[in-house]
């Protein structure tokens, strides 16, 4: 599972110099060399021709200042120079190291909301940063802004040793996973995973437990997964939520999310648990 480093420093001072390690993107592709693929110094974008339209401070992490880089010209992912490549933040994955990857998933959180925040929601008029805060402020109505963070429920419902685990709409062909969805205004995110367990297959649950958390900037959310073990009902899925929802023996798991993740340390826990032997 993926998460920012013990040791990594937010922070909201800038400091773009040359030796700035720099997550350089082109809308919500991240710019790297394709040979090997890993975060690059500032001076090495600046000596390939590129130009910041956009720059955020991201923290500090073994001395070194992480910042986040926005081109904004529509043709930067057409016109890169030879030698580098852009692609979403998923495509990179198993290409790009642990720590780099964390680092970049904080990134592209903060240039997408500087990016949908340059105009005030309430009055129209532009806004501009905050001084001393994470946060743009519009000079006409007062309005404060802060990066977005969208809680989403994820849920491994146990029945004996079988694990519920359904098909989403746009997963890739065989892919299962755990039960997610988000939580909506006024609810608790225990009672937004009752909820959703019952929109979405039609059965009770008991026993919530807190399992963990991964940041998911897809485009801003915040995964919050639990475990559970089933009350009551038959499986009846919402066909706008899902494509299919089974039971699944240990033995005989389908396709399951990558180790990035955190439904796969969801299911691999639950693994563990029902086989009495740790999961690799």
């Amino acid at each position: 599972m993926i998460r920012s480093p013990d040791d990594f420093e937010p922070s909201i001072e800038l400091a773009l110099h040359d030796d700035a390690i720099a997550y350089v993107f082109a809308g919500d592709a991240l710019i790297l060399a394709d040979a090997s693929p890993q975060a690059m110094a500032w001076r090495h974008y600046r000596a390939l021709g590129l130009e910041a339209d956009r720059v955020h401070a991201v923290g500090r992490h073994l001395g070194r200042d992480h910042v986040a880089v926005a081109i904004d010209r529509a043709d930067a992912r057409k016109q890169l120079p030879p030698g580098l490549r852009a692609a979403g933040l998923r495509q990179w994955f198993g290409e790009l190291n642990d720590v780099d990857l964390s680092i970049a998933m904080r990134a592209v959180q903060l240039l997408e909301w500087d990016r949908t925040h340059r105009y005030c929601g309430a009055c129209g008029a532009p806004t501009a940063l905050m001084p001393g805060e994470r946060a743009r402020h519009c000079p006409s109505c007062s309005l404060a802004t802060y990066p977005r963070i969208a809680p989403a429920m994820m849920v491994m419902v146990t029945r004996g040793r079988h694990m519920l685990m359904g098909r989403g709409l746009h997963f890739p062909p065989g892919r299962y996973s755990a039960l997610a969805g988000f939580v909506e205004a006024g609810e608790t995110i225990e009672q937004a995973v009752v909820r959703e367990v019952r929109e979405e297959v039609g059965i009770e649950i008991r026993d919530l437990r807190y399992f963990g958390s991964q940041s998911w900037p897809f485009p801003h959310s915040l995964m919050i997964a639990f475990r559970a073990e089933w009350a009551s009902g038959d499986i009846r899925i919402d066909p706008n939520e899902l494509a299919d929802a089974q039971w699944f023996e240990p033995e005989a798991l389908p396709n399951v999310p990558p180790r990035l993740s955190i439904a796969r340390a969801l299911i691999d826990a639950t693994l563990a648990e029902l086989s009495g032997s740790n999961v690799g």
